[in-house]
């Protein structure tokens, strides 16, 4: 996982374990963000396992973005991480 979209995993604290996991769930995903020409950046885990997302790209303004959210981001982060409590963008 050497994406520049991807923080280093000390940035999580307390949190680096859950946010590997999420990191791969996330680069699982990226080819096809990048196909359109988009992308996504795990920004933060709160305290209480909320997961804040950036989009980027075409992904910040995609008409399909909360199908995209739910359907694919939600579904593989929630299988990695089910103690995940809420998935936001913080940019949408």
């Amino acid at each position: 996982m050497s994406e520049e979209n991807i923080k280093k995993l000390d940035h999580f604290g307390k949190h680096k374990e859950l946010a590997y996991r999420i990191q791969v769930a996330l680069s699982e995903l990226r080819p096809y963000l990048e196909a359109d020409l988009g992308n996504i950046t795990l920004v933060e885990i709160t305290d209480d396992l909320v997961v804040k997302l950036q989009l980027h790209g075409s992904c910040a303004d995609c008409s399909m973005i909360n199908m995209t959210m739910k359907g694919g981001v939600e579904s593989a982060i929630k299988n990695v991480a089910p103690e995940v409590t809420a998935i936001e963008a913080i940019n949408l």
